[in-house]
């Protein structure tokens, strides 16, 4: 039992939510849209999936309830329920055409998909998150991002893009035209308009050797910034009640030897987990019993292209909270974190700690503040709450900016404090959406729109 333990932890990627339609108790007509953690679902009047920007502007002229554009519904605040229609643009997608580096893409366009599209051009994502199931736009509209001291999110490498208001407006966004909308749209909830395509900064395809291994967790926390320092991509996840945390690092190879070893990850998510079943009430036993079985001096090598190694989809589903704080403060916010997580003796799941680059878009959890992310997780089907009700005051403490897609009980008072260019941001939402028609309730409250 555990000998898993010592191999790569959860890479903590998804799969699309189900869009397929549901049929509720006592309404055989109605259709239930739910994310893909099961925690948040809606009965709209309907799930669209328009080919065009003309399909999209005749639903804003057919239809004058709210709208919300989907993805992968990958996001566990309640971003996409409506009683009004959903918009999926799964039917625009696939790159358009590229000019050098830069590439325009439909903004519907799944990240494994592009990731795909681009290697076939020579050119890649300059980087890419844990999970590659979202589209384009709603990756963008939630700073999704991945890590590395000096890899930004993201929607920094957007260089352009079209947004179709609900007035039925096509405006298009760069530097040198509608700027401030740029900066506004980069990152925007959704709450603007449609996004319909970007402008992709990419890169020159590139290849990956990663490496795996396991530090006492005193020890990670203490190189943790030496080693951001030394590799492109620097991360680890602490294996809660393990006293041990898993680096791991990404660097660029030049040759084209693939080395893929089988993947560990879910057998020791199981793991952990029935170590928590089984001695959940004797935590000093459950550490005793992990650190005899883990072995330390285990590494786990693998190389292979950019796009294969940095995102991997994984079946196993969870809810998830996580925070940006400055990086100064990340090493201080994360043991605080550990301690509270293991005052819950049901706790299992590894947290993730990153690092990502400031950029400037103004909704940017990063803007203009070099940052560490930690995210902290639960299974799906067991409590999940405590990641806000226990861990925000800890975020709070160090000025933690929440992901727009996890879990917070941040309020739109928090985000004006937090937030440099928020009421700019307010002013362009009012004029691109001046009746509201891209909030749901969970907008107007972050907000501070009332109803």
């Amino acid at each position: 039992m555990l000998a898993e333990l010592a191999k790569v932890p959860v890479e903590l990627a998804a799969t699309p939510a189900n869009l397929s339609p549901a049929l509720p108790a006592g309404n055989a007509n109605a259709i239930t849209w739910q994310n893909w953690s099961g925690i948040q679902s809606c009965q709209p009047l309907g799930i669209n999936s328009p080919a065009n920007e003309s399909a999209i502007a005749d639903l804003f002229k057919q239809s004058s309830g709210t709208i919300r554009c989907v993805g992968a519904g990958h996001s566990f605040v309640p971003l996409v329920p409506t009683d009004g229609t959903i918009v999926s643009l799964d039917k625009m997608s696939g790159i358009i055409d590229r000019h050098d580096h830069l590439v325009r893409v439909q903004a519907g366009t799944r990240l494994a998909q592009l990731a795909r599209e681009l290697d076939g051009i020579g050119l890649a994502m300059h980087n890419q998150p844990d999970i590659d199931a979202q589209s384009f736009a709603g990756a963008i509209s939630t700073a999704t991002h991945g890590t590395g001291k000096e890899l930004p999110a993201l929607h920094a490498k957007v260089q352009a893009l079209r947004l179709l208001t609900p007035n039925g407006e096509i405006l298009t966004c760069d530097a040198n035209t509608n700027a401030d909308l740029l900066q506004a749209a980069r990152v925007s909830l959704g709450s603007l308009g449609v996004i319909t395509e970007v402008t992709l900064e990419a890169v020159p395809a590139y290849r990956l050797q990663r490496k795996v291994w396991l530090k006492p967790v005193d020890e990670m926390l203490a190189m943790a910034h030496d080693l951001a320092n030394q590799h492109r991509h620097f991360e680890f996840y602490y294996l809660p009640f393990t006293g041990y945390a898993a680096a791991i690092t990404h660097n660029i190879v030049n040759d084209e030897k693939i080395v893929r070893p089988e993947s560990g990850d879910e057998a020791m998510l199981h793991d952990l987990r029935q170590l928590r079943d089984w001695m959940g009430r004797f935590p000093d036993l459950r550490r005793w019993l992990a650190k005899k079985l883990i072995d330390p001096q285990q590494v786990e090598l693998a190389q292979d292209k950019s796009w294969k190694l940095l995102s991997t989809s994984r079946p196993t589903k969870f809810n998830e909270s996580e925070c940006h704080v400055p990086q100064e403060h990340g090493i201080d916010c994360v043991r605080e974190v550990i301690q509270k997580l293991e005052q819950r003796h049901d706790v299992f799941f590894p947290l993730e700690f990153r690092f990502v680059k400031a950029d400037d878009a103004w909704l940017s959890p990063f803007y203009h503040r070099e940052t560490c992310s930690i995210a902290v997780h639960a299974a799906a089907g067991e409590a999940y709450q405590y990641l806000v009700q226990d861990i925000a005051p800890i975020f709070r403490k160090y000025q933690g900016r929440p992901h727009w897609g996890k879990l917070h009980a941040h309020q739109a008072a928090d985000f004006t404090a937090l937030y440099p260019r928020w009421k700019d941001f307010l002013a362009i939402r009012e004029h691109c959406d001046p009746h509201g028609r891209m909030l749901n309730p969970h907008l107007r409250q972050v907000f501070g729109v009332s109803a």
